[in-house]
């Protein structure tokens, strides 16, 4: 059957209406802002999608899922079924990467409700003989919507409907393999089709689940002071491959401005060979579809990227809208920029900062449809180059339209691509960004620390609408954010927040060296910034000077690899565990992690003080696994490899950061 989608029922009745249809289908979820932007899947995911569907009076109705890749005629279904208070649920498999519709069907099932009062009068010994006359003929007219063999199955069971045997004829209304045959031929002639056909975007499987690790390439050159180079990197490849992580992130690798560049630990005025910071883009050697020529050429990075793949790493790059003012941007496109009565461009600012090496692009330029076509021409550059996956410095800082229409035109031809949005910034900004297209965001993770302000975080990221469009990437550090948290040194904190961000989030990153070497030192007087930041300088890092994190960082990338429990975010139960009786332990965090099929159960357990034993009685949720109270069960803690019998939901717990601050378990429910 077609699906056609009609406006509202009109005040009039014209041909296109048809009072028959019955069934209601409303608050459909997801339907993201009326239906305006889609929905949000990876490939291989189960897509749930749930409704209110209900009809007037006690008709039994049925209702189907319906789900196809957008611009094909035909549609798949699936059954829903009811899950309580007309609420109704079904699912289907995200098939590859692209554009998809979703809708739902649903119409009053008259042979349903037949045979469940037919049931009904033969238990209370009533007469039925005519009941069974009335499903002779909803068993016809089923053969005559059926193919030839079911046609031919049906028009039996009618004939046996009507026979004067009512023992037999009962027993044949009654049969299962009747029921089945005509669910497969259902009367849809007055069913009802939701108003909306609803989009889904379904993407590569890295915008699901990923480990970012992020290196300037610049400071990885073979000899010290040396400037670093593509080729150099690629010594990095199997090391960071077997560290777990799947994505290496490059800060911007394009030319670097002179004008106004700054210096070591963001000085004003740049002293000779200082590098100056890599987001100040462009100067004579190009713009963003240039490289430095420092670090190679573009032909280097594209092999970069190849030999990374082949370590099954992707490669991330950054795409920062802004220009130095040495971009030849400035010069053949100045009315992308604004202009101060004085003759000057305007630079960044945000009082009392100045950020006079940076130039941002005007929005609200007369030829923003060229500014929009170049800018998206950028991202399409890099893409034939091998790269899928873009970090998007600041997005919230540019208009959200641009955003919408670049994301899915690039999307319609490349649909494998993922968009990180790095916006720290107000909630409803980062939600809108994440709302008109990208596949991840940065979030508040780094600056949620005690456990009340964790576990309200990652409900509201889970639990509310936002769990259908805002995948969140957690980072415990950035370049530019080293936190307060971190600047006492402890490695046990550096520990903590790390299996904190891989284990909340199927998505983390980390800014590699200066995380796994457990740098801590800020620049005095600053809240958040690095000594001697690698944002203005090249540094020299010994990935093996004692202290680093480098062990544990592997363990539980291969914790996550191995656990599917892990490779997703939303199903997340967080569980109560107890100081003494009756009080809530505030430095003992628990939470259990599910697969779909529920096989493979997650249990990890962290101490955020990372100086202090801590123990305590958790309570273990069986009820989420159809469980007694008393149930037996076994945990593996694959940290440690040590296992464990627990008896029943309640169980006692103790974590020494000292040794290791939490415990991920294993459960095996027996």
């Amino acid at each position: 059957m077609n699906i056609t989608f009609k406006s509202a029922v009109p005040y009039y009745i014209d041909q296109d209406f048809d009072g028959r249809q019955r069934v209601v289908i409303e608050n459909v979820s997801p339907e993201l802002d009326g239906g305006k932007y889609p929905a949000k899947a990876v490939e291989g995911e189960l897509v749930v999608v749930d409704a209110d569907i209900f009809v007037d009076g006690a008709d039994t109705i049925s209702a189907e899922l319906c789900y196809r890749t957008s611009g094909q005629a035909e549609w798949h279904r699936s059954a829903m079924l009811p899950i309580g208070n007309d609420r109704w649920k079904g699912s289907f498999t995200a098939g590859l990467p692209g554009a998809y519709d979703y809708t739902i069907e649903a119409w009053v099932d008259h042979f349903q409700t037949w045979k469940k009062g037919l049931s009904k009068k033969i238990q209370a010994g009533q007469d039925v003989s005519l009941d069974l006359q009335i499903g002779s003929i909803f068993v016809k007219a089923g053969a005559s919507r059926a193919g030839k063999a079911d046609s031919a199955k049906l028009v039996a069971s009618a004939t046996l409907l009507c026979s004067k045997d009512k023992t037999e004829a009962a027993e044949a209304a009654l049969d299962a393999k009747l029921e089945h045959i005509m669910s497969r031929h259902p009367d849809k002639s007055h069913a009802t089709v939701y108003e909306k056909a609803l989009g889904l975007t379904v993407e590569q499987k890295k915008a699901g689940c990923s480990a970012w690790y992020e290196l300037f390439p610049r400071s990885w050159g073979t000899q010290p002071g040396k400037h670093g180079t593509f080729k150099d990197c690629n010594r990095l490849l199997p090391l960071i491959a077997g560290m777990g992580f799947d994505v290496i992130y490059f800060p911007p690798i394009h030319p670097i401005g002179y004008t106004k560049r700054k210096g070591k630990n963001n000085a004003l005025i740049a002293a000779d060979g200082d590098p100056g910071s890599c987001w100040a883009i462009g100067n004579k050697d190009g713009g963003h579809k240039a490289v430095h020529p420092e670090l190679g050429t573009i032909k280097e990075f594209a092999a970069f990227v190849k030999e990374a793949e082949k370590n099954s790493i992707s490669v991330a790059l950054d795409i920062a809208f802004q220009c130095s003012p040495d971009h030849p941007y400035v010069k053949e496109h100045p009315q992308w920029f604004k202009w101060r009565p004085d003759g000057t461009v305007q630079f960044a600012e945000n009082p009392p900062k100045r950020y006079e090496d940076i130039l941002p692009i005007d929005f609200e330029s007369a030829d923003w449809q060229n500014l929009w076509l170049e800018l998206r021409s950028i991202f399409l550059f890099w893409i034939e180059k091998g790269v899928k996956i873009f970090r998007v410095d600041n997005p919230h800082t540019k208009a959200f339209p641009f955003w919408e229409w670049a994301i899915a035109s690039i999307r319609s031809e490349h649909p494998e691509a993922v968009f990180l949005a790095e916006a720290f910034t107000r909630p409803k900004l980062m939600a809108r960004l994440a709302m008109v297209g990208y596949s991840q965001s940065y979030s508040y993770f780094t600056w949620r620390n005690n456990k009340h302000e964790l576990q309200e975080y990652v409900l509201e990221l889970t639990s509310s609408p936002l769990k259908n469009f805002m995948r969140p990437n957690f980072w415990p550090n950035t370049p530019d954010i080293l936190h307060e948290e971190f600047q006492t040194g402890d490695r046990s904190k550096f520990i903590i927040r790390f299996i904190l961000a891989a284990t909340l989030s199927s998505n983390y990153g980390m800014y590699g060296p200066a995380y796994e070497l457990c740098e801590h030192i800020p620049v005095p007087g600053s809240k958040e910034d690095y000594l001697n930041s690698e944002k203005y300088e090249i540094k020299q890092w010994d990935l093996d000077r004692p202290g680093n994190i480098r062990a544990e960082i592997t363990r539980v990338n291969r914790i996550r690899k191995e656990n599917t429990a892990l490779q997703q975010t939303n199903d997340i139960t967080f569980v109560h565990i107890e100081a003494s009786p009756g009080k809530e332990h505030d430095q003992l965090m628990g939470y259990v992690k599910r697969s779909v099929d529920t096989s493979n159960i997650i249990f990890v357990v962290v101490n955020l003080d990372p100086v202090n034993t801590h123990s305590g009685w958790l309570r273990f949720p069986l009820e989420l696994f159809n469980r007694s109270h008393d149930y037996s069960f076994k945990v593996e803690d694959l940290l440690s490899g040590e296992a464990y019998d627990w008896n029943g939901e309640w169980n006692f717990v103790e974590v020494n950061p000292r040794i290791m601050p939490a415990h991920i378990f294993r459960v095996t429910l027996l």
